[in-house]
């Protein structure tokens, strides 16, 4: 992951940091974790918790404000860390997180999350759009985001993915966002990009796959319009779940109105993913996720 920006602070403007962790469980880590923080003059915000008793481990987000700098912070909390075996991170609340979109065709959750990062209610900064048509050129365009085009075969999938790699490092990009990017990803790429890809998909699967879901689910009279939000893993669509939503239909509904309340619904949902792993509120417990809303 690249490297965080220094921030400037002092104990008059101090800078509200996010810590977030998770370890084995056991006794002492809040009083540990909060100590140093108290050491370094850190008033918390804000605080979440959670002991997994499926998994055994302990989850921790703390918001503080401090006047210590980023270095000072992490050289103090690394003993902590190898005490407890902890995977840790800290940032800067609301630092706008580098991200590359990835579309095919589909505009609903492009369009929806550029306007809300324009709008100031997505913590993210859009570095690129990477299209593996050239549809929605103009949109990106239209909001001042450069395009990639990068046509996707069977013959050229590795070049693909490795071009797209290229992107993802050029741009700093930490988050890979999937919105309705209609490929599936190699086992290399998804490795490489562990933790940092969150993808959106209909709630149909896997009853209604290929073209037309939601003609499909006409068909069979579904009740239950949805979407999932999730990471994304070698295994397809069963990565970790960030974010679900759905909404009830009847009888009366056409196929076209299953399409929009379709695509409200997954923009919705992927937009809500995106924020909560932009704030830090979302921790991988194995092939679930603790998400601290």
């Amino acid at each position: 992951m690249p490297e965080q920006p220094v921030t400037a602070t002092s104990p008059e403007h101090p800078t509200h940091w996010v810590l977030t962790l998770s370890c084995p469980d056991r006794p002492g880590i809040v009083h540990a974790v909060t100590g140093v923080l108290a050491a370094h003059d850190g008033n918390i915000t804000e605080s979440q918790q959670f002991g997994s008793p499926t998994s055994g481990r302990f989850f921790l987000r703390v918001q503080v404000a401090s006047g210590a700098d980023r270095a000072e912070l992490e050289s103090a909390l690394a003993p902590v860390a190898e005490q407890f075996d902890m995977t840790w991170s800290l940032d800067v609340v609301g630092r706008a997180v580098p991200t590359v979109i990835m579309v095919s065709t589909a505009a609903h959750c492009l369009n929806d999350l550029l306007f809300r990062q324009r709008s100031g209610a997505l913590p993210i900064d859009v570095v690129a759009v990477v299209g593996n048509h050239e549809a929605l050129r103009p949109l990106a365009e239209f909001y001042g985001v450069p395009f990639h085009h990068v046509p996707v075969t069977t013959a050229t999938k590795a070049d693909a993915e490795a071009r797209l790699l290229g992107i993802v490092e050029e741009s700093g990009a930490e988050l890979v966002v999937l919105a309705r990017y209609m490929q599936i990803l190699s086992d290399e790429l998804c490795t490489a990009l562990s933790g940092r890809v969150i993808n959106i998909h209909h709630s149909f699967l896997p009853s209604f796959k290929g073209a037309r879901p939601y003609h499909q689910a006409h068909d069979r009279g579904v009740k239950l319009i949805g979407a999932t939000s999730h990471y994304v893993t070698g295994d397809l669509d069963e990565g970790p779940i960030i974010e679900q939503e759905v909404e009830r239909v009847d009888h009366t509904r056409h196929p076209s109105d299953l399409v929009g309340i379709g695509q409200d619904v997954e923009a919705r949902t992927l937009a809500r993913a995106v924020r909560w792993h932009a704030e830090h509120r979302v921790l991988l417990d194995g092939k679930r996720t603790v998400v601290f809303r």
